[in-house]
């Protein structure tokens, strides 16, 4: 009678099925992987700055020509991960990577050799196109793997692929300029992303959860690496070793059509419109701040292009403490808000869990902006014009390594789009700022330029509020929508 009453096997191996068979040990690993991937879309974007003079006399055109690559460079950051993003959700994030790289690699190649602008413009998108999607991607990776719970530690690792290079960069291209010339960058590019896309090929397994489920289904072709190879015959080789018997793992959900327009969706919706204006408005005065450094300290402080890329130390510092501070404090506060839902779990509040911490680092931005643009306009010592960078790279760093985590919670089965949601909006306002800053500095004054977008800050504060009024009831209707 007594077995009887027992669970059919097939029932318990349904009920203990881990939510991810990666162990911890190779979950670390594919991040640290896809935090290394995410540091192109930084480095090609800012290794490139202290060039700029000399591409400008070697080619033979105005400086500001060569700045309108910068641009051009945003505009194809906010636009490709649209693309690959989508892909990514639907044919899995191990090929779509392997794709972006080999686009990355070659246009490396292609701008090591250019002789003249409009070769430089036409791979410098060609470039961002495979650089900046990576970002999509490796957001899309870590939601496939994590839960909610500890899913802040793991983004904060991999938001330090994301933004380190915005520090290291300029000071790796102010040597390689000064040294071996402005084509030793692009080579050096070339020569990373090529390695990287050996060791991506031999590693990086398949982690699309509609393709792989929790990692146990087989793949095959391209989206299996070595290591997934072994995962999967150390997972047979327990369930051999438990059962007797080996259950072949079969996927369980059924492959949809690309949709490339995913992202927009997502952006128009209305469930985290609100929050993704938010990020993007700050977004777009800190890349103000880190695109206008160059100019402003080499105005005010009469620096050398390697001086100005040693003071942006002060934005990797900042970049690190970030790192390594708000991830680790999402998943404590996460868990001990959740302790309190135990019973209840369908009244969890999430936005309150990720969102609380913003009006912190939202408060420290602000005030660091001011006093940056202050110190600079009365020429106070440049220590405290880099101490504000610190501060303005901290919180920037934690705001978005909230928010994206915030956003990979909100649709775990479209971690890549997403985030390229986030993506596009943030880096096309970014490139509409980051134009139109210098014009605005040369007209009003450095201080009160910074007084303005101190003064987009605060208003722009009023997105938080809307996205923790209405966030959750649209969020409901639409899972409510997708369980119909």
């Amino acid at each position: 009678m007594a077995e009887s009453l027992k669970e059919p096997p097939a029932l318990q191996a349904t009920i203990e099925e881990p939510y991810s068979i990666f162990t911890a040990l190779q979950r670390a690993l594919i991040v640290v992987i896809v935090a290394i991937a995410a540091t192109f879309s930084g480095f090609a974007r800012n290794i490139y700055f202290p060039a700029i003079p000399a591409i400008a006399i070697d080619l033979s055109v105005p400086a500001e020509l060569v700045n309108l690559t910068v641009t051009s460079y945003l505009i194809f950051q906010g636009l490709s991960p649209s693309i690959w993003g989508a892909v990514a959700d639907v044919h899995g994030r191990r090929i779509t990577y392997i794709c972006t790289f080999l686009v990355l690699f070659c246009s490396c190649i292609g701008l090591a050799e250019v002789r003249h602008y409009y070769q430089l413009v036409i791979l410098r998108c060609l470039q961002s196109t495979g650089s900046a999607s990576t970002i999509a991607i490796g957001a899309g990776v870590i939601g496939d793997i994590t839960r909610r719970e500890e899913r802040g530690g793991y983004m904060g690792i991999y938001q330090a692929g994301l933004l380190t290079p915005v520090a290291v960069g300029p000071i790796l291209g102010g040597i390689f300029a000064q040294t071996l010339g402005w084509r030793a960058i692009f080579w050096f590019l070339a020569i990373y992303s090529g390695v990287f896309l050996l060791l991506l090929f031999l590693i990086l397994p398949e982690t699309l959860r509609s393709l792989v489920g929790n990692g146990s289904v087989p793949t095959k072709g391209l989206a299996t690496s070595p290591l997934s190879y072994l995962q999967h015959r150390q997972h047979h080789r327990d369930e051999v070793l438990e059962s007797g018997t080996i259950q072949p793992p079969t996927a369980t959900h059924k492959k949809l059509p690309v949709n490339f327009l995913g992202p927009i969706q997502i952006i128009i919706g209305l469930e985290v419109t609100s929050i993704i204006i938010f990020l993007s408005i700050y977004y777009t005065v800190w890349q103000t701040v880190v695109t206008m450094v160059s100019t402003l300290f080499e105005r005010t402080y009469n620096l050398t292009e390697l001086q100005i890329g040693l003071t942006f130390l002060g934005n990797g510092m900042g970049c690190i403490i970030g790192t390594l501070t708000t991830g680790k404090f999402l998943d404590f506060d996460y868990r001990r808000i959740k302790k309190g839902y135990i019973n209840q779990p369908e009244n969890f509040p999430l936005k309150r869990a990720r969102l609380r911490t913003i009006w912190l680092w939202g408060g420290i931005q602000c005030a660091s902006v001011l006093v940056f643009g202050w110190t600079l306009d009365y020429h106070v010592h440049i220590s405290v014009t880099i101490i504000c960078t610190f501060f303005l790279r901290w919180s920037a760093t934690s705001i978005i390594s909230v928010i994206t985590t915030f956003m990979v919670d909100i649709f775990p089965k479209q971690g890549a789009s997403a985030t390229a949601a986030l993506n596009l909006v943030r880096c096309l306002m970014a490139a509409g700022g980051t134009a139109a800053a210098l014009p605005i500095v040369n007209a009003i004054g450095t201080g009160w330029m910074f007084t303005l977008l101190v003064g987009v800050l605060l208003v722009s504060l009023g997105f938080v509020v809307i996205q923790l009024r209405y966030g959750t009831r649209r969020r409901l209707d639409r899972e409510h929508r997708e369980t119909d």
